[in-house]
């Protein structure tokens, strides 16, 4: 992306929807769905958004907090929703929102929620600056603002861990 032409673009740009149909081999002993593949979902669905925001590569570079609220079955569709909800110069946060949905009982919950930060790059690995983000509702700007706090607690959390090598 050319540093000159960054023009701004709204969250709903970024918006992607996933669905994922859970089978056999997704799934655990017990037929319950298997930590590790939601989350190689979550870091997808984080991806589209970011790389409909930004146009171009980005990997991840953290992953917060995830707690899984509710049991997904084999035979469960998994609906993951994303969107940006902040860029801070070279990288930005995607949130991703779970939802189980059993098509037989006509029920949908909510499974799991996590935050993800991504980092622009060019095809040799380098930072690229992304344009920024504009939230129009009142649900996006909360993200917006929450992602800042987000941020600093990471960054905070990362200089501990430092000092306490």
């Amino acid at each position: 992306m050319n540093d000159d032409v960054l023009v701004p673009r709204p969250v709903r740009d970024s918006q992607s929807e996933m669905t994922e149909l859970v089978l056999p081999n997704d799934a655990n002993p017990l037929g319950a769905l298997l930590g590790g593949r939601l989350m190689h979902w979550i870091d997808l669905a984080a991806a589209l958004a970011v790389h409909r925001h930004s146009r171009s590569y980005a990997v991840t570079a953290s992953v917060d907090h995830i707690d899984f609220l509710v049991p997904v079955r084999v035979g469960d569709f998994v609906i993951l929703r994303s969107s940006v909800n902040r860029v801070f110069h070279t990288s930005m946060e995607s949130g991703v929102k779970v939802f189980v949905e059993n098509y037989l009982a006509d029920t949908t919950q909510h499974v799991a929620s996590a935050y993800l930060t991504f980092v622009a790059i060019d095809a040799n690995g380098n930072h690229l600056k992304v344009a920024p983000v504009i939230p129009e509702t009142e649900e996006q700007r909360r993200r917006y603002d929450d992602a800042g706090r987000r941020r600093e607690t990471r960054r905070t959390e990362l200089e501990r861990r430092r000092r306490a090598r």
